[in-house]
């Protein structure tokens, strides 16, 4: 039972306000705003941004090689839109890198030189388009490494003539000798000599890409497990080539394992 003042509101009873709101108090001068700086761990590249830019979204680096300056083992650099030209090879030295290709950006190489080279271990690089204006007897990815991947890309070169036997070898990428755990996935290498040389000891997975117009991926003494790669047209000369020294046994045989876990490769043992 309420036992204080009342006073009717329509059919109910309603206690009055007894309380009182405290009156604002004068307020200081506000300190003048900081500036956002750039975050290390997440930096942007755009080949058209005005130079000087400090690697955020707003204000990216004009170059992949300022924004490695910067960045942070564990870091993401996000190339932007635009035609990232490249005549001096890229050193990727920084662990747990990941080197990040949006819709609409595209590597072209210009000189004779590996564009990409992968120096440190768990760096990832994914969704570029890559080609150059001349056939050029490099590879566009080296990897030397351990625990890299190669994912989402489109490598290819430019149109050759002839028999593909005397083209310039021009590759997608190769790994050096020991480099171990490579994922390459869901690439599209084409109009190259190879998509990949694979070196002596070196180890990994290659899954899920699409070849055609080259001479095939070439196992050199490595061990790589192959599945659900498929091959375009041109047909390649062969799509797996297993050098001589290269392991018996799995991962490689029964050959027609191989050949059915990769959409009926054809493949020279």
């Amino acid at each position: 039972m309420y036992h204080g003042n009342k006073k009717e509101c329509g059919v109910n009873f309603c206690a009055p306000f007894m309380g009182f709101f405290p009156l604002p108090s004068p307020t200081g001068p506000t300190g003048a705003t900081g500036s956002v700086e750039a975050n290390p761990y997440n930096l942007y590249v755009q080949s058209s941004a005005q130079s000087g830019g400090d690697g955020s979204q707003n204000d990216p680096f004009q170059t992949i090689v300022e924004a490695l300056a910067v960045a942070k083992p564990n870091s993401t650099i996000n190339v932007l839109p635009g035609i990232c030209q490249i005549s001096n090879q890229i050193n990727l030295n920084i662990s747990g890198l990941t080197l990040k290709g949006y819709a609409g950006t595209k590597i072209l190489l210009q000189n004779s030189i590996i564009p990409f080279l992968v120096s440190a271990d768990n760096v990832t690089i994914k969704g570029f388009d890559m080609t150059s204006d001349n056939p050029y007897p490099v590879e566009f990815i080296q990897i030397g490494g351990d625990n890299d991947q190669i994912l989402d890309n489109q490598i290819y070169g430019p149109e050759q003539q002839g028999d593909s036997s005397t083209w310039v070898v021009n590759r997608g990428f190769v790994t050096q000798v020991g480099a171990t755990n490579l994922l390459a996935r869901n690439n599209i290498f084409y109009s190259l000599r190879q998509p990949a040389y694979l070196n002596p000891n070196s180890t990994g997975i290659i899954m899920d890409n699409v070849v055609f117009n080259t001479r095939g991926y070439v196992v050199d003494q490595a061990v790589f497990l192959f599945s659900r790669n498929s091959w375009g047209i041109p047909q390649n000369a062969v799509d797996i080539a297993l050098l001589s020294g290269t392991k018996t046994g799995a991962p490689y045989d029964p050959l027609s394992s191989l050949e059915a876990s990769n959409s009926r490769a054809t493949i020279s043992d």
